[in-house]
């Protein structure tokens, strides 16, 4: 039976990723492969322009020309450096990306099989409401987001035979300049370890909009996204006129942003920088992606507190899933 479970909620997690390929799959791809675009579209017009004796400098995390000096100086630490932030760079467009096509399919997970009556056909299978909506959350929260770091580091890769093609086009051997170290695959560890960090760091915006889909009869995303702004809007006027309300500031920070804006990875990584000391910030990267980071962010209050709610909401939207048949 256990096993048998098991296998029923991998198959959920299948289905989810085959309704929202283009989503959790094509979307990154194509953010990732704008940007290796880009930067060969850019190398071209960089070489282009040196000839005719002009001033420009390609950036790819860092110039490209600088990463040639250092390069030819054999300076591997400006290299190995330059290669993190190109990555850095690819995961941080993939990410923005993945974090509206999240927002939209959470909002649409439990809605839209009641708007197409299709809810009618998934509840004569055995299996509960509970693995359903479960099984979109841990989608959107693991599923999706590893096949984004995937994604960054096949982007990365790219990146740099790019970047090999470009340095042995000016006499330069890549394999000891490049190939021959793993720092930036040490990077790509610490983005897998910011998955659980990430997901503990969203569960309330996921509860809310698994909520928001549950328990709309229509328009969804103007019920998730208007009732916490209106919320925002009267709190603010209540304290005009001198009346008990919540701190302006820890509402729009932590119960707006709790519920809208958790999706965005790292979003755990501000309330860090507060606590950098300043060799930190030296190498913001590193600081801010390091184990010591995840460390204190999980010791924050208010990263379980966000998810003791989010578990909440996750628990209503089951409840509604049960007995709301039709949009």
């Amino acid at each position: 039976m256990n096993a048998l479970s098991k296998s029923t909620f991998a198959w959920l997690l299948k289905r989810e990723y085959w309704e929202s390929k283009r989503g959790f799959l094509w979307a990154p791809f194509w953010a990732a492969a704008v940007l290796v675009i880009i930067t060969v579209l850019g190398m071209i017009a960089g070489e282009v322009l040196n000839a005719r004796n002009s001033d420009t400098h390609v950036q790819m995390g860092m110039s490209l020309d600088d990463l040639l000096k250092s390069a030819v100086a054999h300076d591997i630490g400006q290299v190995v450096h330059g290669l993190d932030a190109s990555m850095t760079a690819v995961a941080i467009l993939v990410a923005i990306v993945l974090s509206f096509v999240l927002f939209f399919y959470l909002l649409g997970a439990l809605y839209d099989d009641r708007r197409d009556r299709s809810l009618l056909f998934w509840k004569s299978l055995p299996v509960s409401d509970t693995a359903t909506v479960i099984s979109k959350a841990v989608a959107a929260m693991i599923v999706a987001p590893l096949i984004a770091i995937v994604i960054a580091l096949a982007g990365y890769l790219a990146l740099q035979v790019v970047v090999s093609f470009w340095l042995m086009f000016h006499g330069v051997n890549p394999f000891p300049v490049l190939w021959a170290h793993i720092e930036p695959f040490n990077l790509w560890l610490h983005l897998l370890a910011t998955i659980p960090v990430n997901a503990i760091w969203a569960l309330p915006t996921v509860g809310w909009l698994l909520f928001c889909s549950a328990a709309a009869r229509s328009k969804p995303f103007l019920w998730a996204v208007m009732i916490p702004v209106i919320a925002g809007v009267l709190n603010l006027w209540i304290g005009l006129l001198g009346a008990p309300h919540i701190d302006n500031s820890f509402y729009w920070r932590h119960l707006f942003g709790g519920a809208l804006l958790g999706l965005i990875p790292g979003g755990w990584i501000a309330p860090n920088l507060r606590d950098m000391h300043p060799v930190d910030q030296g190498n913001i990267v590193q600081s801010v992606l390091g184990f010591d980071s995840m460390v204190r962010a999980l010791a924050m209050p208010e990263m379980w507190i966000g998810a003791v709610a989010g578990v909440a909401l996750i628990a209503a939207a089951i409840w509604f899933r049960r007995w709301r048949d039709e949009a």
